[in-house]
This record gives C-alpha cells, sequence and structure tokens, in this order.
C-alpha cells in the first residue's frame, strides 16, 4: 500500500499491467513502475482504501458481473475498468490482477508483469493480512468511515466473482488462502498471456530485469524502491479502526445529548 492514493494524468496511457498477486512487492513495483513511466499508477490496495468512494463501489459494481453471464455483463466490466483505469501508466495489485484478460483487451500493447516472491513465504504473508480484514467487527466499526464502510462487500464480492472463477476457492472471504491459490494464479497467466507479453519479477531482483523488459534504461543515482508494505497496512488498519470507534463514539453522545434534551423539554 502506497502512502497516497494516485490521481489520474489526462493523456497517460496503461503500459503495465501488474498481474501479481497481493503481499508480492506490489508497492515497490508501483513506485518503480512511477519513476520509470513518469507517471501515476493505479495500486488497488490504495486507490480503494485511501481514493474516493468511485474506486472501490466500481470494483464492486465489477465483481458482481462476474463470472461474465451475457455480452451485457462483458460490455460493462469492459467499460467501468476502463473509466478506472483511464489516465494511469499502470495497474497493480487486486483486483486488477484478476481481470488480466480484460485489460488486456482494453491496453493490447501493455506488458503484463507479474510480481513474485517464494509461495510459502507470500502464503504466510497473506494469511496475516486475510485474519486481521477478516475480523467479524470490522464491518461495524468501519461503517461510519467513507470510502472503508464498502471494504468489506468488496472482499465478500471479490471472493464469491472472480477469485472463486480463477482460483475455484469456496467463494467466500477466508483467513487461510493456501498455495494452491499461488499455483492457479501463475497457470492462469500462462495459460491467457502470449510468452513474450509476460515477465515474472521478484522485486529483489532490482531495476535490471524490469528496465530490461519495458526496453527503458536504469534510472541513474535512484536506487530501486523498498517499501515495507506490511507495516503500513498495520498502520492503516489501526488507524481506520481509531477513527471508526471515534466516530461511533460522537454518534453515540450525539444522541444521548438529544434524547437528554428532549426529556428535559418535557418536562
Amino acid at each position: 500500500m502506497g502512502q497516497e492514493a494516485s490521481k489520474p494524468q489526462p493523456g497517460a496511457k496503461l503500459r503495465v499491467i501488474g498481474a501479481g498477486l497481493p503481499r508480492t512487492g506490489t508497492a515497490s513495483f508501483s513506485k518503480a513502475l512511477e519513476i520509470l513511466l513518469q507517471g501515476p499508477v493505479y495500486h488497488g490496495g490504495t486507490q480503494n482504501c485511501k481514493g474516493s468512494t468511485f474506486n472501490l463501489k466500481s470494483w464492486i459494481s465489477v465483481l458482481e458481473r462476474t463470472p461474465i453471464r451475457s455480452p451485457d455483463d462483458e460490455q460493462f466490466v469492459l467499460g467501468r475498468i476502463r473509466a478506472l483505469t483511464d489516465g494511469y501508466v499502470a495497474i497493480t495489485s487486486a483486483p486488477g490482477h484478476c481481470f488480466v484478460p480484460e485489460l488486456m483487451r482494453l491496453y493490447p500493447d501493455a506488458k503484463v508483469i507479474c510480481t513474485i516472491r517464494h509461495p510459502k513465504e507470500w502464503d504466510k504473508s497473506i494469511d496475516a493480512i486475510a485474519t486481521a480484514s477478516l475480523q467479524w467487527y470490522l464491518r461495524f466499526i468501519l461503517f461510519p468511515l467513507s470510502p472503508m464502510r464498502y471494504f468489506p462487500r468488496y472482499l465478500d464480492t471479490l471472493a464469491a466473482g472472480r477469485w472463486a472463477e480463477i482460483y475455484n476457492t469456496s467463494g467466500k472471504p477466508t483467513m487461510h488462502v493456501g498455495t494452491e491459490v499461488w499455483d492457479r494464479h501463475i497457470h492462469h497467466l500462462r495459460e491467457v498471456v502470449p510468452p513474450d507479453k509476460l515477465l515474472f519479477f521478484d522485486v529483489r531482483d532490482g531495476w535490471g530485469p524490469l528496465c530490461e523488459a519495458l526496453s527503458l534504461d536504469v534510472p541513474k543515482g535512484i536506487e530501486f524502491p523498498q517499501i515495507n508494505e506490511r507495516a503500513a497496512i498495520a498502520s492503516f488498519a489501526r488507524e481506520q479502526v481509531k477513527r471508526g470507534l471515534m466516530r461511533w463514539a460522537t454518534m453515540v453522545a450525539t444522541v444521548a445529548m438529544t434524547i437528554g434534551l428532549w426529556r428535559l423539554w418535557l418536562k
């Protein structure tokens, strides 16, 4: 997760489709692409959690139409994804990584780059995030906050829609993801992306492989970004819980004061 949501840049053309699963260095990858491509990157986690409600509400509407069952569904999905990604030079992380075929239709010249790490390390990392995100009380705490009030519904529609379609899962959010999802994701990408357009990239390898794939020079005097995404997510989660509880406390106090004044008036 990045520090702030990116803003679209008129005229920017999407050149990279980030196909890596969450918790594969997507924040560092996004920052690197911003430097290389000199434009804004649509990092799904950041845009959904720190951007406008348009992002989460739009992805929910897209996911509700997956699996795609009709030409109308298909046109809606393509149109909404185009609206979400217009003005960005790249898209990374969830849920974009689930819509690689659609993104390739919209941006046929874009390179598909899947960030990777050791599957067992990824499984442990994603399980920690899933467990924190699926606590039952978050629906209540986040309800007064925008855009986060829509986040639980987003997780529900993601799990029931494209995630279950690609990874053959239960259709419900789960605290344990499993390396089977990793294996199915890699297999899915090899099926839908031509070999000459697909790169598997470990952010620990730095600028070299990425610049070579994009036919760009290595930036001089700039180290490859290293963003501690787990720490950023944990900090953001604590902040949202605190804000939610404070908002509820304010609302309860307001209601209590209103009732008290009403009783005094009746006397």
